[in-house]
């Protein structure tokens, strides 16, 4: 459920940044150190996107990129990288990258970046998921409820996919865990508890009643009764 980021960059605290940070907004995130790294890590975890810096020792970005480009044509790839001259970025672009951006960065326009470019290739599989009066554009990435537009974060888009996925089947909470975070949080599930509630806040906050129900020790369920 959750997308994958590959980021190949030289720069250990660039990485590390990264990791700590789109893991936080709920993406899994591989990091290679080096071009050859990159398309290894590439092949062994196929990426839903690649944050790809172009110097670097080895094999650069370039050519990370021509290759990355020769087996996926759709791949979003997204240059990030101190060179900021005009004649650069357009080089990276024609190589076949589909943005760029220039360090140092702002986290947050990075990630706005990172989400236009998965939903631009989520448009092209694009699949409405709808149960009672809720439904989900997995392109947009918007929710909607008796016709009230809702934003989502990342995390509370997974949630209320899987759930969609699965209406009226009971979701254990290692289940939703494992599934949405992609780790096991031994037993300790206040996080889930935490973005069950964001995600009622959202689908309620016009007095819509409750669609996603606690079932006592075992776990939650979208269903339209208690």
């Amino acid at each position: 459920m959750r997308e994958r980021i590959l980021v190949i960059d030289d720069d250990s605290s660039i990485t590390s940044v990264l990791k700590r940070g789109l893991g936080y907004e709920g993406y899994t995130v591989d990091v290679g150190h080096d071009g050859k790294e990159g398309l290894q890590l590439a092949r062994l975890h196929p990426p839903h996107l690649v944050i790809l810096d172009i110097m670097m020792p080895g094999l650069d970005g370039l050519e990370v990129c021509r290759r990355l480009r020769g087996v996926d044509e759709k791949l979003p790839i997204l240059m990030l990288t101190a060179k900021d001259a005009a004649p650069d970025q357009i080089l990276g672009l024609d190589t076949g990258a589909d943005d760029y951006i220039v360090k140092p960065f702002v986290f947050e326009v990075l990630l706005a970046r990172i989400r236009a470019l998965l939903r631009r290739r989520d448009a092209e599989t694009r699949e409405v998921l709808s149960y009672q009066d809720l439904s989900l554009d997995t392109a947009s990435r918007i929710a909607t409820r008796g016709g009230r537009s809702i934003e989502l974060t990342t995390t509370e888009y997974e949630l209320l996919r899987l759930f969609l996925y699965n209406p009226e089947r009971v979701l254990t909470r290692d289940f939703i865990v494992e599934k949405v975070w992609g780790y096991d949080f031994d037993g300790n599930y206040n996080i889930l508890e935490v973005y069950v509630r964001y995600l009622r806040n959202k689908l309620e906050e016009s007095g819509e009643r409750r669609i996603i129900q606690t079932v006592r020790g075992a776990g939650y369920v979208l269903r339209d009764r208690e």
